[in-house]
């Protein structure tokens, strides 16, 4: 008997370390410099209003708050891959614009050394939300604006002072049910005048009367798209989703609401294991022609704020949906954004429309004007306006940005859901992400076959740019997305 052999345990032990040492050595940590991983930060900044009474300016009169049904926030992400750095931005406003917005960018930028052009501010478009443009008089309005300025820069450098090791995944998910064209061809004989004394092809919100509606004049997109981030503990950091779906409204009357964008940030840390400082947004997409109404469906009475919660709900789960079809979150991944400035030509009223508008306006008589179509004097003011506009065009920004095989494209206007599909399904990437009322307002954005059917989105004071501006729009960006794809 050989008393120097191991025996076999000890045998054992040895072989299991060896094998150990093989296939189970640890992967070495990215360098602290390494310029392909990412970083990101995110931060939510309340803006609610705390002076009253506000005016929600999301219709055609005044429309007075007195206070605050839930708060109001700027959510921003930061992104940083050691070469390039970028904030996206979702801020709860009808439509804040340019002018607003690029003070907020002025001081971000000096705080964080992210440029200008490098920040993309989307608004929600809650149409219970207050002004953020007000610059004179010692009014709520004048005093919100400073607030919203300081707030909506304070969420970038914060999210900017938070970066630190992440990973970053998307994917999208559907949910059809909540999204509904709202332009309808109606039934013969059954279309009524426009505001300008003629007769349009399609109607909005046309009413769900079966006997009145006959189809709807477009498409919807149904899918819900999101930015996944987790930290390097592989806990979720920040999403922003996507969903072509224009406001829900019925919050309570007198007060203000962040509207189904604002209810869905406060569920979705349910729906994931979320890091401190998890932060929830959610952008409005391509949603210029659709809403939350179900024309030839009967839905049950709700009380105020019921059916944004409802909304909210439903997109919570689905973005959950969506964030479970990521099969990996990657931290090397390629940033790039670009920006492009792009001069559209205004649009001029008819010698005949001036001379209709200003023969309605002269009216004076209770009873001829109420013999008038509906909203007759308000657009006749509006066109008006547009004949004494002093300018001829107008310049407007439109930015692409590549988060590793993702694109997100920024546009802003209140963007038609045609063109967010087209821009969707002619994209160079896998991916591609859409939001509209990007980096300002400028009316709505029907393409041209649109503009021939008529209706609300297309009017002269609801549309102020040149009818083929979509397609400008298009092609500019889809050369962007090609510029930073051929980056590969």
């Amino acid at each position: 008997m050989n008393n120097d052999r191991p025996g076999p345990s000890l045998l054992f032990t040895f072989i299991l370390t060896v094998l150990i040492g093989l296939f189970f050595r640890p992967s070495p940590a990215p360098a602290a410099d390494d310029a392909t991983s990412l970083r990101a930060g995110a931060a939510a900044v309340d803006i609610t209003p705390k002076e009253f009474p506000l005016n929600m300016p999301g219709g055609f009169s005044a429309n007075m708050a007195e206070e605050a049904h839930d708060p109001f926030h700027s959510r921003a992400l930061v992104l940083d891959d050691g070469t390039t750095s970028l904030a996206m931005v979702v801020v709860d406003n009808l439509g804040a614009p340019p002018e607003v917005l690029d003070e907020a960018k002025e001081i971000a930028s000096k705080a964080t050394g992210i440029p200008m052009e490098r920040m993309l501010i989307c608004s929600t478009h809650t149409h219970s939300g207050p002004r953020s443009n007000t610059t004179e008089g010692p009014s709520p309005e004048v005093a919100y604006r400073k607030r919203f300025i300081e707030g909506v820069a304070k969420s970038i450098i914060q999210a900017h002072a938070r970066l630190q090791p992440s990973a970053v995944g998307a994917a999208a998910h559907p949910l059809p049910d909540e999204v509904f064209n709202r332009r309808w061809y109606l039934k013969p004989g059954k279309m009524p005048p426009n505001p300008f004394g003629k007769m349009d092809i399609v109607k909005m919100n046309p009413g769900y009367d079966p006997d009145v509606l006959d189809h709807p004049a477009g498409p919807i997109d149904p899918d819900i798209t999101v930015i996944s981030v987790e930290n390097s503990n592989g806990r979720a950091l920040a999403l922003f989703a996507n969903y072509s779906l224009h406001y829900v409204g019925r919050a309570p009357s007198g007060q203000l609401s962040a509207d189904y964008f604002g209810e869905f940030a406060r569920l979705m840390p349910a729906r994931l294991r979320t890091s401190d400082n998890f932060v929830a947004m959610m952008s409005n997409g391509t949603s210029g022609d659709i809403n939350n109404l179900p024309f030839l469906v009967t839905r049950p009475p709700r009380e105020p704020f019921e059916q944004i919660r409802i909304v909210a709900r439903k997109a919570a789960d689905t973005a959950w949906f969506a964030h479970r079809k990521i099969k990996q979150h990657d931290s090397d991944v390629r940033l790039g954004m670009l920006q492009r400035e792009i001069t559209l030509k205004y649009r001029r009223p008819t010698e005949q429309g001036v001379a209709y508008a200003r023969k309605v306006l002269a009216i004076e008589d209770e009873d001829e004007i109420a013999k008038l179509p509906r909203r007759a004097q308000p657009y006749a003011r509006s066109t008006i306006r547009a004949f004494e506009r002093k300018e001829d065009t107008i310049t407007v920004q439109l930015q692409a940005i590549r988060i590793g095989d993702l694109a997100v494209c920024g546009i802003p206007f209140e963007t038609f859901v045609e063109i967010g599909l087209d821009l969707k399904d002619r994209s160079p990437f896998p991916q591609t992400m859409v939001i509209g009322l990007a980096n300002g307002r400028h009316g709505y954005l029907p393409t041209p076959e649109q503009h021939r059917l008529g209706g609300y989105e297309t009017w002269l004071g609801t549309n102020h740019v040149e009818k083929d501006a979509s397609v400008t729009l298009t092609d500019n960006l889809l050369e962007m997305l090609a510029e930073l794809k051929a980056a590969d």
